[in-house]
């Protein structure tokens, strides 16, 4: 006989998990259904599929505050150059509405598309930087050469560039990651590539652009599992050539010397930052009010290209700037997310290698305006003007959407096409 009370220290027994051989034409990856028997209704989101959402919310949000933030920054500065307030406005509208289409088109696309894609994108890019030196090719603004007109589009060779490169080398890491050991194996075909496109933009000159480049090349390597010694040596000589590069150029190491003491010269190489930071410092809390800034009055150079987050301070205050680091944030967090759940480590490899890409040259043009790190010239992902970057990260949205739509593992019972098809 039981003991009194007995029966109600009894735990009701669960219902078995209902479980589900594989068959041989199923992914290895496909898990057992662990709802109980009977329970009925829709299947709860997957982390990919949540992972992606957060991305697409994150790139809109970014886009649709550059959008009016452009609009802003740019009215003055357009108006007395061109005679109408909206000029850059409304091509940052048609960049986002070609994005967008960019975006759709590549989230369709098979990932693994881009393995084959990625040597003739690569050689389409380094022509292009190639002819971008020729002068009746390429465009000079700034004293850098880095536009190709062609009639009412100009083509920046630098932005397809980078992810011509992700895309080689994570086809490059996925067929030999199981050799990383192997430094000559490994280096013999990446680093002249990588050292070749680098140094056709460093002959343009454009040293940010080839910081980001080469920083989400380590980024990879780090990701695949490459030894931390030789990750560390190959650091400390691109930091040690990148010193190099700095100090034989007179722009550079003014802008590197503005960047330790901007007050020693602030007419000249310290005026910038010091402008953005008087716009920084002018939003307080909550901002002066969208529209009313007065440092994008012909005060803060690259308005509403490199600099556009300090009008957003201005502007939206420390609030606003909080936004879009969240923004970032959530970015960040999806991309890596979707990387970890790749179906593959050729997807794998870009995701991680496309997220690298937006994160870094975020932290880089953030650290520039706020004084954090020296000025690059590196603009804004997703926020600041620029067709061919924002055309470019669009599309590589695309394929981060497209990787995560296809997880290494999926919960829940299988969908009707795919009862269908095992039938």
């Amino acid at each position: 006989m039981q003991p009194v009370g007995s029966l109600s220290r009894t735990r009701p027994r669960r219902p078995a998990p209902h479980l589900r051989v594989v068959g041989p034409d199923e992914p290895a990856t496909l898990v057992a259904d662990l709802r109980p028997a009977g329970q009925t209704g829709r299947a709860p989101a997957e982390p990919a599929d949540r992972a992606v959402r957060l991305l697409l919310a994150s790139t809109l949000s970014l886009t649709v505050i550059g959008l009016v933030m452009v609009l802003s920054a740019s009215s003055v500065s357009a108006y007395a150059r061109y005679g109408s307030s909206f000029l850059f406005f409304r091509r940052q509208l048609v960049y986002a509405l070609v994005g967008g289409a960019a975006l759709w088109l590549t989230s369709r696309m098979r990932h693994r598309a881009w393995e084959r894609l990625a040597a003739p994108l690569l050689a389409v890019s380094v022509v292009l930087l190639a002819l971008v030196l020729h002068p009746a090719a390429g465009t000079v603004a700034g004293g850098s050469a880095r536009w190709i007109v062609m009639g009412p589009v100009t083509v920046q060779p630098s932005e397809m560039a980078k992810l011509a490169v992700i895309a080689f080398t994570s086809a490059l890491l996925a067929r030999r990651w199981r050799e990383l050991h192997d430094v000559g194996r490994l280096a013999m075909p990446l680093l002249p590539v990588v050292g070749l496109v680098c140094a056709l933009i460093m002959l343009q000159p454009d040293l940010g652009t080839t910081v980001v480049l080469a920083g989400v090349v380590f980024a990879l390597l780090f990701v695949a599992g490459a030894r931390l010694r030789h990750l560390f040596l190959g650091v400390v000589g691109s930091a040690s050539l990148g010193f190099a590069l700095i100090y034989v150029e007179g722009y550079r190491w003014s802008r590197f010397i503005a960047f330790l003491n901007p007050w020693a010269d602030p007419q000249g190489a310290g005026y910038q930052i010091i402008q953005s930071m008087i716009a920084l410092a002018s939003g307080g809390p909550l901002g002066v009010g969208l529209g009313a800034s007065r440092q994008k009055w012909l005060y803060v150079p690259n308005a509403h290209t490199d600099f556009i987050f300090s009008i957003i301070g201005e502007e939206l205050g420390l609030v606003g700037n909080l936004v879009v680091l969240a923004l970032f944030g959530m970015f960040i967090y999806a991309g890596v997310r979707i990387a970890m759940r790749a179906p593959d480590p050729f997807g794998r490899f870009m995701a991680a290698g496309i997220t690298a890409w937006i994160g870094l040259q975020a932290i880089v043009n953030l650290g520039a305006v706020t004084a954090l790190l020296p000025i690059t010239g590196v603009p804004l992902p997703f926020v600041s003007f620029g067709g061919s970057a924002l055309v470019v990260s669009l599309a590589a949205v695309g394929i981060l959407v497209s990787i995560g739509r296809n997880p290494s593992v999926r919960l829940g019972r299988p969908s009707a096409r795919q009862a269908r098809t095992r039938s």
